[in-house]
């Protein structure tokens, strides 16, 4: 049994530039340092066999869904001047780090200009399922795959989450900051019910059902209700479903048509059999890399970027990044 790093390569490098504060040269710095600690750590914390690193395409969700992410444009082109000029260059300095993960280390590289990191990550997990997964990444949607082989590890908070529950670096119990007790293990099949229920306003993906409730009343069904029902299709499930509400645009929906559409960009065991054929294609086609001198080529890295914290410790970090693949 192998257990694999899989590294949700852009949200790491970006959510790490956004928790640091200074100039441009130091938040990029610390932004490749945040990336290469947290793999670091996790290497060392669960004893990993070997890295992957998960790269964003365009997203096939695009053309099943046209609004999907259209926001990410809009946000965009709200951005100052100088926001502008700062994303260019973190985004240049990604692709060399990409470049130099791909070409310099022996960690495996996905990537599929059709395919999200999430779903490369869930079809590796899938394609490998006696193998042992840490997923790093700070993106919620990865709740939907926790399980007993199966964690989260958020590098830029140092928590992990399990089917047991969410724990710090120290593995003491995460605190609900509301109930001031041990925050409760995901349950991952209610979360992506909620999801597609709910809808995704970060990937302006809409709701099935706006102003739904969780916990139904006396006259209306919940989800916690037809999530209980679910399985057997019974009154409560099908109460929900067939529910008809008008959109602003005087458009009628009915819910089940909506959640079925989310559950198709959502859940990431459910995409479009042609969708499925292209993630067990990139990773049938992953080979072990035969990179010498990998802790060598990861200190002309640093020495590039001025990271010098991970060059005095280089040999640590570059045990990760040289590890092959076993197949």
């Amino acid at each position: 049994m192998k257990t694999y790093i899989l590294v949700d390569t852009a949200n790491t490098f970006f959510r790490a530039r956004h928790v640091v504060r200074g100039d441009l040269d130091t938040k990029v710095g610390m932004a490749l340092h945040i990336t290469l600690q947290g793999i670091k750590k996790a290497w060392n914390d669960f004893n990993a066999d070997h890295v992957v690193f998960c790269l964003e395409g365009r997203s096939w969700r695009k053309d099943f869904y046209e609004p999907y992410k259209r926001n990410r444009q809009q946000t965009r082109d709200a951005m100052t001047p100088r926001e502008q000029e700062e994303d260019k260059v973190f985004w240049e300095i990604f692709d060399e780090f990409k470049d130099f993960i791909d070409t310099k280390t022996n960690c495996t590289v996905l990537h599929n200009k059709q395919l999200e990191a999430d779903d490369l990550i869930a079809g590796w997990i899938q394609n490998h399922p006696n193998d042992n997964h840490v997923v790093i990444s700070t993106d919620g949607d990865f709740a939907q795959l926790i399980a007993h082989n199966v964690k989260q590890y958020n590098g830029v908070t140092n928590t992990t989450i399990t089917h047991e529950g969410y724990f710090t670096d120290k593995g003491a119990p995460v605190i609900d900051k509301k109930t001031k007790e041990a925050k409760s293990a995901p349950q991952p099949a209610f979360m992506l019910f909620e999801k597609c229920m709910r809808g995704d306003t970060s990937d302006n993906v809409f709701s099935a059902y706006p102003g739904v409730r969780t916990k139904g009343t006396k006259n209306k069904v919940g989800l916690q209700e037809a999530f209980a029902d679910k399985d057997t299709k019974g009154y409560n499930w099908n109460n929900l479903m067939l529910q008809r509400w008008v959109d602003h645009n005087g458009e009628e929906h009915r819910v089940l048509d909506d959640y079925t559409r989310n559950v198709t960009l959502c859940d990431l065991t459910a995409q479009p059999e042609h969708i499925r054929s292209i993630i067990n294609a990139e990773i049938d086609k992953v080979e072990s890399k035969n990179i010498t001198q990998v802790g060598m080529r990861l200190m002309k890295f640093c020495a590039k970027w001025d990271l010098q914290r991970i060059s005095e410790n280089a040999q640590a970090f570059a045990d990760p990044l040289n590890s092959k693949y076993g197949g």
